[in-house]
């Protein structure tokens, strides 16, 4: 990293990189959290745009001020000691959670998109990902900034086409079961921005120390946040003019590709798989360095790394959809707790300000 730190576009392009993983990609996120609402989930993701600049303003300003490495110096400044070693439990799980649900994502795609058995993506997936965290992840990481480029463009293009070609239908809600835990627009937005939050923090934390300066801090997280806006947007409006098509299906975006061309859908399946990748590596990385200390004691860490996957293979067993209809929002109320923290922090230091 050079001398001068982290530049605006890159604050940004990582923070948009920390949330944006399978849930987002393929349409599932934002057909639970906000077209199920109709027009009203139109308003919460502007809400959740807005939020998101704002924690991720505060989360990178605290981990400056505090030069965190991790996650563990901002929730334990902000929560305190006791809560912030259970807040650090929790979100220590809910990585292996954000594990189990990119495994979940591939078996979904294979039995959508090839016909293959739901297993054999979960299978692929997960041993795949394995490998990777025995042998070093140095190369993902910097995969990170390649993937999440195309995935945005293609997004972008897919979504822009749909729009376009598609009589958009703002005033219906998907017809969906209920979920209790989604009550309405608004508490789906604070989830939302809650659940993303509690997997992001460890990154923003840690890029707030290495950023050039406040300026480059404080644009990052505007364009970060806008940019997350942005692309949910488009994604909203293209579910909307395909609401009869995509409501039972567990990767909508790949059926609305497949609108626009065969070689279009194959393209994104590709893009989709590669972000999956990425994030399933980050999330186990993650999960196992809290739990050992891979490269100082390598044969537990093999075993935690085994033992993980196989843990993941079957809990991903319970269903993509329904991950994300249910553990994600769980995910979100337990970090609920962590953003009133921020709050807190923020009215009693009285500096933190766009």
């Amino acid at each position: 990293m050079k001398k001068k730190g982290v530049s605006t576009l890159k604050i940004a392009a990582t923070y948009i990189g920390t949330v944006v993983g399978a849930g987002f990609a393929t349409g599932q996120e934002i057909l639970q959290f906000f077209s199920r609402f109709g027009v009203l989930g139109l308003l919460g993701i502007f809400l959740a745009a807005a939020l998101f600049v704002f924690f991720g303003y505060l989360i990178m300003a605290l981990g400056r001020q505090l030069h965190a490495r991790s996650h563990l110096e901002v929730i334990r400044y902000t929560s305190g000691r006791v809560s912030g070693k259970i807040t650090d439990v929790l979100i220590t799980f809910f990585l292996f959670g954000s594990f189990a649900a990119m495994v979940a994502g591939t078996g979904a795609l294979f039995q959508q998109q090839l016909g293959l058995p739901n297993l054999l993506g979960n299978l692929l997936m997960g041993i795949l990902t394995a490998i990777t965290v025995l042998t070093g992840v140095e190369g993902v990481i910097n995969s990170i900034s390649f993937v999440v480029p195309f995935l945005l463009i293609s997004v972008i293009c897919i979504s822009a086409h749909s729009i376009l070609n598609t009589p958009l239908n703002l005033s219906a809600a998907v017809d969906m079961e209920q979920n209790r835990l989604i009550a309405n627009w608004f508490l789906s937005s604070i989830l939302y921005v809650s659940y993303n939050t509690m997997l992001s923090v460890s990154v923003l934390g840690a890029l707030g120390t290495n950023a050039r300066n406040q300026k480059a801090l404080k644009n990052g997280a505007i364009l970060g946040g806008l940019g997350l806006g942005l692309a949910s947007v488009l994604i909203f409006l293209a579910l909307c003019g395909n609401l009869s098509g995509i409501s039972k299906l567990e990767i909508p975006m790949i059926y609305i590709a497949g609108g626009i061309s065969p070689l279009a859908q194959i393209l994104y399946a590709a893009v989709l798989i590669a972000e999956i990748y990425t994030t399933a590596v980050g999330s186990l990385f993650g999960f196992v360095s809290r739990i050992v200390a891979v490269k100082h004691r390598p044969a537990r860490g093999r075993a935690v790394v085994i033992a993980a996957t196989i843990a993941a293979l079957l809990a991903s067993q319970f269903g993509f959809t329904n991950i994300v209809k249910y553990f994600f929002p769980l995910e979100g109320l337990c970090g609920i707790f962590l953003l009133f923290s921020l709050v807190r922090v923020c009215i009693k230091q009285r500096r933190f300000h766009l």
